[in-house]
């Protein structure tokens, strides 16, 4: 099998620095996928990405691939023909389709019988006269929401295209990607090199181009990246502070990195630390440094595209930019200062939330009588919950958050303290939007949570109560992220509320006629229904969670600790036979009459040992499942109810249930009740599929 190098490189102006990462990998997989799908094998696979170019360069990739022996059948040997021997309209339709004459037809053996086909070999691809369709299949299928045309061209893009290479060994003539011809010249660096640079073979690659002052590799650029800013912080005797983001962004936007340490006035150090950082990172895309107590240091590391042959001058070029941008904040914070939090309230009036559901300032008041009542569920203080809920919006009106979004929150907070509020209500305004995402941090103190709870469950209740709930993929209120927000703090915080009552709490709040009528039982469902996706994540069986939720828990907490208990349960050995008795206990009591009357079990109607053996086990082993019950221990209950399975598969194989005698038929089914009735406090294990 002959196979060669294949490199290809598109030359751009300069991309997109926050997709970079993802187009490079896009890029990538166009092409390994362009080879695949014509059956070409091939070696290692690196791809490139830099401001200005997307490239990939395979090893082994295979010249010519396999002929393929194909065969395509068609009707059954009966149908192809007529009663005279003559070709069927499905057969002269079958060869048609295949571009053959009837007569060309063969007789294939197949498990349904005779049929007619047809047995081709298919030429395998070829690579090179193949490339320039691999290339332009991947062009087409990159992540690029808009793209642009340049020039006089009909050619699109996500920037202007000024050169292509595409490279099979030494072969370079692969047609037109983009409007230009494919060739073997690439270019380096926009400063440090000037020209073409020609590429013998395309092995050459990241070398040719390091010697042009290009570091192509996009992970090698990063790492770079990474070591020089550590190594500058170190030189501080700092730590340097690397947003993973950040450096995905940074590594987007030189080609040859060069780390340089700024700073800027100690003064700027009153300012909260996180307005310093938001404009350092969101606006300059410097890295800040922090001490060894984690306090910001007046300092930052900033990445050039360029070696300086006067570095110093860049500094200071650098620091000259900052310095407005600190300035600005700490004017934003010394102003703010001057105007309470509690002074900013009336002002929310001013401010629409939604037009249906009223202004921030009916929001706050709606939340700060919900956040009371959480707080005092949870036992904890109401005044300071209905308090940080008062306040928790005001410093959106701040010309700090106005200026920095990402300080809401934060500014709050630092404000609350300079009021002189207590600690746990301005701990509250900080953390009121945790978590923001999957994964992040959750409120660290029951104030916190009382009010980001509150928050959360007015706006999923009024969002849901006038009709505009979410669909598809749109979800402009970010419904999904607050369904799970809740549940994750009532989960992980250990907050065994019940969410009917909170959502009949928060649609209190509302007045009368804005919140349809069972709207907070959508909510609920919608909610619970988010602990699907949740214990996917957690490889726990749908099923599983189907157990528990059809016995109808309104408790997160609770739902929690059943689910956790029932997984565990399908790992035991008695599991399956259990779920399958629960599975025929739940068939034979479903076919009762509605109106059939259960009772208590009467040991003197017990005639067979396996139903006197299941009673006594039963009542035996209740006592101490119950016990664990008490406590909410399910999985200690389940284990214990393990111990039923004998007895249970005892009793289904020597006793009949549907005896003659009435008091006997009815005395089993109140035993098998019994049993049902058992397993089902925990959860309905009749819907669990063990071993499946």
């Amino acid at each position: 099998m002959t196979t060669d190098t294949l490199l290809v490189e598109l030359g751009t102006e300069e991309l997109p620095p926050k997709a970079l990462k993802s187009l490079g990998l896009a890029f990538r997989d166009g092409i390994v996928r362009g080879l695949q799908e014509r059956q070409l094998g091939f070696g290692n696979v690196r791809w490139f990405a830099t401001p200005r170019r997307l490239a990939v360069l395979i090893s082994n990739v295979q010249l010519q691939a396999t002929d393929q022996l194909v065969e395509a059948l068609g009707p059954p040997l009966e149908a192809a023909r007529d009663a005279s021997g003559n070709w069927s309209p499905a057969a002269i339709g079958f060869a048609k389709k295949q571009g053959v004459e009837p007569d060309q037809l063969q007789e294939f053996e197949t498990p349904k019988g005779t049929r007619v086909g047809l047995r081709n070999t298919v030429a395998g691809a070829n690579t090179s006269a193949s490339l320039n369709d691999i290339i332009q299949g991947s062009i087409q299928q990159l992540p690029i929401p808009r793209r642009m045309r340049w020039g006089a061209s009909r050619v699109e893009f996500v920037r202007p295209v000024h050169w292509v290479v595409a490279m099979l060994g030494k072969d370079c003539e692969h047609g037109e990607i983009l409007g230009l011809a494919t060739g073997n010249s690439t270019r380096g660096h926009r400063f440090h090199s000037s020209g073409n640079i020609a590429l013998a073979r395309p092995e050459e690659y990241p070398e040719a181009l390091a010697k042009a002052r290009v570091v192509a590799d996009f992970e090698q650029r990063r790492d770079m990246i990474r070591d020089q800013v550590e190594v500058e912080a170190s030189a501080l005797g700092a730590t340097a502070v690397i947003d993973e983001d950040l450096l995905d962004e940074v590594t987007g936007l030189v080609e040859w990195p060069v780390a340089l340490t700024g700073s800027f006035e100690e003064r700027f150090l009153e300012v909260p630390a996180e307005a310093l950082v938001s404009s350092m990172k969101e606006h300059q895309k410097y890295f800040h440094l922090v001490d060894a107590q984690g306090r910001l240091k007046p300092n930052f590391v900033t990445i050039a595209n360029i070696e300086s042959v006067d570095p110093v001058q860049v500094i200071a070029g650098n620091e000259r930019v900052i310095r407005p941008r600190l300035s600005d904040a700490a004017f934003f914070f010394e102003t703010d200062k001057k105007t309470s939090l509690e002074q900013r309230v009336p002002k929310l009036e001013s401010v629409v939330f939604q037009q249906k559901l009223g202004t921030l300032r009916d929001k706050t008041d709606r939340v700060a009588k919900v956040a009371a009542g959480l707080a005092e569920r949870m036992g904890s203080a109401p005044e300071l919950a209905e308090r940080a809920a008062l306040l928790s919006k005001t410093d959106l009106l701040t010309e700090m958050v106005l200026e920095f979004a990402d300080m809401q929150g934060i500014a709050g907070y630092y404000y609350a303290l300079h009021d002189g509020e207590e600690q746990d209500v301005a701990a509250a305004i900080s953390q009121q939007y945790w978590p923001k995402f999957a994964g992040d941090r959750l409120p660290d103190n029951a104030t916190a949570c009382a009010l980001g709870l509150a928050d959360r469950l007015d706006t999923l209740v009024g969002i849901f109560g006038i009709g505009q709930p979410p669909t598809g993929s749109k979800d402009p209120f970010a419904l999904r992220r607050a369904s799970l927000a809740v549940l994750r703090i009532m989960v992980e915080r250990q907050l065994d509320l019940d969410l009917h009552d909170c959502l009949a709490l928060a649609a209190a709040g509302y007045p009368d006629g804005i919140i349809a009528a069972g709207s907070t039982q959508s909510v609920f469902d919608y909610m619970i229904e988010r602990f699907r996706a949740w214990y996917e994540e957690e490889a726990i069986p749908a099923e599983v969670f189907k157990a528990v939720s059809a016995r109808n828990i309104s408790r997160p907490l609770d739902i929690q600790r059943r689910v956790h208990a029932v997984h565990a349960f399908t790992a035991l050995p008695e599991a399956a036979a259990l779920a399958a008795a629960n599975k025929r206990v739940s068939n034979i009591l479903e076919k009762l009459d509605a109106s059939h009357n259960f009772g208590e079990v009467n040991t003197n109607l017990l005639h067979e040992p396996q139903e006197k053996e299941l009673a006594s086990q039963l009542k035996s082993l209740a006592a101490v499942a119950n016990a664990h019950l008490e406590e909410d221990e399910y999985t200690a209950a389940l284990a214990c109810l393990a111990g039923l399975r004998e007895p249970v598969d005892a009793f289904f194989d020597g006793v009949m249930v549907n005896a003659e005698d009435a008091a006997l038929r009815n005395n089993r089914l109140n035993l098998l009740k019994a049993l049902r009735d058992l397993f089902l406090q925990v959860a309905d294990i009749s819907q669990l599929v063990v071993g499946k």
